[in-house]
């Protein structure tokens, strides 16, 4: 049996890839792969032939081609939650560390090197008023954003004795029952913006939030909030950024993105896109894509895709061979499929049949194997975008 050919993009923690097996052929330089695992390299689909599927290390699927993707029958998968934890823990540490100016008090203590004991508790005593801070309790925390990482970082705020108010366009349920009951949600973004004196974003990256955080929005914070930024770098508005520190609407800028305008700034705090940058949070990410893309391509499930509806199905013992179709979600696709393998006396054990609105996916599991023929007659239907089988006796 030939080997699943899997090429790794960035660094993957190599507790997940041991995850793959010796079914698969693993390496950085795969020319022709089946699989990608990928955390921030770009990932162009349409440059790989042969390739079924697309795990991405972490949540944003930005700098995968997904559209592309899925014209061409490609599953991307991400693993939301995975680096949850991690992200949410940052922000706070950042958020204690401007509150507390620690980062200025820390530059002043370094340069103490080379005074004796008695200069440098002098000099202590001179000028720790001006590294005098505030205490997050009691501050109004807005979360834009209530996935994994947001509601970790309302709930992590309610701990603090923070008052904290959520908002998502589009919340979802499972999310939303993870909430601490005393996260105000609103509906209102105006509210949200209006009452908050720290914003704390974390939504994707995609045409409708590239930019989000411009002067408008910027305005309608209290005077002096302070900004945080744990999501995407191209969320913010850079410029409207500066212009808000100028102007004192905006108090603090923390952000994980550093850029050529940013760094510097005494009143921007740079991490050097540390979110998900723990041995726990990137172990993982790196389990949890490997699996998805694993079971993908050994059985054909479909798990935790951006792309695709969840399809999950293992094969039963006396399965001889799976047929996966993936279609445009048309009408009288499941009766055309079974049409198809019907009239070649091919019996058909299970019918999975699953719809995003948009794709399609089918996973049939048959007693026998198929003719070329049959397979040809539904691959070239004009509703179908692709078909592979697998087969396993």
């Amino acid at each position: 049996m030939s080997l699943y050919r899997i090429k790794v993009m960035n660094a993957i923690a190599p507790e997940g890839l041991a995850l793959f097996g010796d079914r698969f052929a693993v390496s950085v330089g795969e020319p022709d792969p089946q699989g990608i695992v990928v955390r921030s390299s770009e990932v162009r689909t349409a440059d790989f032939p042969s390739l079924l599927g697309v795990a991405r290390a972490g949540a944003g699927v930005n700098n995968i081609t997904v559209t592309e993707a899925t014209t061409q029958g490609i599953c991307v998968f991400n693993t939301p939650g995975a680096n949850a934890n991690a992200v949410a823990e940052l922000v706070f540490i950042m958020l204690g560390i401007c509150a507390r100016n620690i980062h200025q008090g820390m530059d002043f203590c370094l340069g103490l090197a080379g005074y004796d004991e008695a200069a440098i508790k002098e000099r202590v005593e001179e000028r720790k008023n001006q590294f005098r801070g505030f205490e997050l309790a009691g501050k109004t925390l807005g979360v834009l954003g209530l996935g994994k990482i947001g509601i970790r970082v309302a709930n992590a705020g309610v701990r603090h004795g923070m008052r904290v108010i959520g908002f998502d366009p589009f919340p979802s349920l499972e999310n939303i029952h993870q909430l601490s009951p005393e996260v105000r949600l609103t509906r209102s973004l105006t509210e949200l913006l209006s009452n908050s004196e720290i914003l704390s974003l974390h939504v994707p990256l995609g045409p409708k939030t590239k930019g989000l955080v411009n002067g408008e929005l910027i305005d309608r914070l209290s005077k002096g909030a302070l900004l945080v930024n744990y999501a995407r770098g191209p969320v913010v508005d850079n410029a409207a950024v500066l212009a808000a520190l100028a102007d004192g609407k905006l108090g603090w800028y923390i952000t994980d993105f550093p850029s050529a305008d940013l760094v510097g700034h005494p009143q921007v705090i740079c991490t050097p896109h540390l979110g998900a940058s723990t041995e726990e949070s990137e172990e993982q990410c790196s389990s949890m894509a490997v699996r998805e893309l694993k079971d993908y391509l050994e059985y054909g499930t479909v798990s935790r895709s951006v792309n695709f509806p969840t399809a999950e199905s293992i094969p039963a013992a006396n399965v001889h061979t799976r047929l996966i179709v993936i279609n445009r979600d048309i009408p009288d696709m499941i009766g055309f499929v079974s049409h198809a393998i019907g009239t070649e006396g091919i019996n058909i054990i299970s019918y999975l049949n699953e719809s995003n609105g948009s794709v399609g996916y089918n996973i049939i599991d048959l007693e026998q194997g198929m003719g070329g023929a049959v397979l040809e007659r539904i691959r070239t239907h004009p509703g179908v975008i692709r078909t592979r089988t697998i087969t396993y006796i």
